[in-house]
């Protein structure tokens, strides 16, 4: 069983965070100790890597809550959960080609600038090295 704050320490997310999507109803079988403190257990945990995961890929609150209470529904939703995960999926791959093309970029700047610095030269590229001749 863990507090919130051990919650957000494993799993990287604020505390703030996680009590917003607590009271969202994210966690629908997250208990609460003697002193009304929320006690996730490892099952909640799960509750919280999908949540974060969905997150992370941009999905909102309403889409995740629909996925949650399909969850709940039972596995009549396995089909309708199944769309909502590849569609996901699709969208964080879509994503992640970005993310690869825009890296590229960004090591061809590093070998750029490397290659500067180690022969000790201007940079030419940039505009401000270029003065204007009237």
């Amino acid at each position: 069983m863990y507090t919130i704050k051990e919650v957000a320490q494993k799993m990287d997310v604020s505390e703030h965070t996680l009590r917003f999507w607590a009271k969202s109803g994210f966690f629908p079988f997250v208990m609460r100790d003697k002193n009304n403190i929320r006690i996730f257990s490892e099952d909640d945990m799960n509750w919280v890597k999908i949540v974060k995961c969905l997150r992370s890929v941009g999905t909102d609150n309403k889409s995740i809550k629909k996925y949650i209470d399909l969850c709940l529904m039972g596995d009549s939703t396995i089909g309708e959960r199944y769309e909502i995960i590849l569609s996901t999926k699709l969208k964080a791959q879509k994503e992640l080609e970005n993310i690869k093309k825009q890296l590229k970029v960004l090591e061809y700047k590093e070998n750029f600038y490397k290659n500067l610095i180690k022969n000790n030269l201007s940079d030419s590229w940039n505009p401000a090295n270029k003065k204007v001749k009237a």
